[in-house]
């Protein structure tokens, strides 16, 4: 199996915002705060090399790291 370019967390964030869930229901969900949350996606963000949420799940879909 290949490596991730994600950490788990960060795939459980992904995974969660692909199926349209805001921030805070993110939060909730995995018991961390937004501001945690916020980190994930622009932790992802920064490795992907991309300007967005929306372009960084376009990546990870097109690279096979998430489904819809």
């Amino acid at each position: 199996m290949k490596k991730s370019i994600l950490t788990e967390r960060e795939q459980e964030v992904f995974d969660l915002l692909v199926l349209n869930k805001s921030t805070k229901e993110i939060a909730n969900f995995l018991g961390i705060s937004e501001k945690t949350v916020r980190n994930h996606i622009s932790n992802a963000i920064q490795k992907l090399g991309v300007k967005g949420r929306a372009q960084a799940v376009v990546e990870l879909i097109k690279m096979g790291e998430i489904t819809i």
